[in-house]
């Protein structure tokens, strides 16, 4: 069964990644945890409209949101700088080193708000903060499955336990492929097209083998055969060989598996003893490249048995 991984992130881990400057540091600031990875610019808020605020997201006030501000009425301008920090934003990022006005400073003191800086633009900042808060804040998932990467494609290997997947994999390094997880695989849903998959750190470059143990892909093949993360572009099942069970041996039909809600495209192979499992995966993985570019071999190959047998 998949386990949902809910996650979250210190202010403190984006304030050392971007290189923040704090001008307000509540007492809690090491407590202080992001989970949203939508930001807002508090246009409407500083203009008195609260009802759409939301409280959660990082707020971002650039040289739009100062001029207006500046354009104020002193005392207005203070009564609205006073009515946003009430609220207690999770945190408010002042963008391009502009010098925040004294009331700002004064009210995210008193109602405990992080008021930090930053020197890029505002543009390029909510850019590069969402883009960020995206990946670590993304739904993810722990499956069991070992994570390849072959010939540039993210394969997640299934399949019953002892039936082969970490033997598979070792074959596949020593073949000049890469492991990026084994056994647990932390899937992160990305965006809506797009999952990445990636060891939990504990077990990182780690695998296990029946019968040997414990060992460090890292330490024994050298860097070139590990990779911290790889986009999951094919999930391949292994399953014990069934006779008579109808496998699929044109390839036409296309079957997908869903994780978080995306679809990826999905195989089945069975297993029996004299099939080379790492050879067949590096088929798998060259002819989904195929696809990717247009060809499709089964479609072209079922198009000349209809034009040689077909009635003319």
């Amino acid at each position: 069964m998949d386990k949902l991984i809910t996650e979250t992130v210190k202010l403190q881990k984006i304030i050392t990644d971007f290189n923040l400057e704090v001008l307000n540091a509540p007492d809690n600031l090491n407590d202080v945890v992001l989970t949203q990875a939508a930001v807002n610019r508090p246009g409407l808020a500083l203009s008195g409209f609260f009802d759409c605020f939301v409280t959660e997201r990082v707020q971002v006030v650039g040289r739009m949101e100062h001029i207006y501000l500046e354009k104020m009425d002193p005392a207005l301008r203070k009564e609205r700088l006073k009515e946003f920090y009430l609220r207690k934003p999770v945190a408010v990022v002042i963008a391009r080193g502009i010098e925040p006005f004294p009331e700002a400073v004064k009210y995210a003191k008193k109602y405990n708000v992080p008021l930090l800086r930053t020197k890029r633009s505002t543009s390029q900042f909510i850019s590069r903060i969402i883009g960020s808060l995206s990946v670590d804040l993304a739904p993810k998932i722990t499956r069991h499955g070992v994570l390849v990467e072959v010939y540039g494609e993210g394969i997640l290997i299934t399949g019953d336990s002892g039936i082969g997947k970490s033997e598979t994999a070792i074959e596949l390094i020593k073949r000049g492929h890469r492991l990026i997880a084994d056994d647990a695989v932390e899937i992160s849903r990305v965006s809506d097209i797009t999952l990445v998959g990636r060891a939990p750190e504990i077990i990182k470059h780690y695998m296990e083998l029946r019968g040997i143990g414990i060992i460090d892909i890292k330490r024994i093949y050298g860097t070139g055969a590990v990779k911290d993360s790889e986009k999951i572009e094919l999930v391949v099942k292994f399953e014990p060989w069934i006779e008579g069970k109808m496998y699929d041996r044109m390839g036409i039909e296309n079957e997908y598996q869903e994780i978080l809600g995306i679809k990826i495209p999905s195989i089945t192979i069975p297993v029996r003893p004299g099939r080379n499992l790492a050879v067949i995966l590096e088929i798998a993985a060259m002819n989904f490249r195929l696809k990717k570019m247009g060809y499709n071999t089964a479609e072209e190959f079922n198009k000349k048995l209809e034009a040689e047998f077909l009635p003319k």
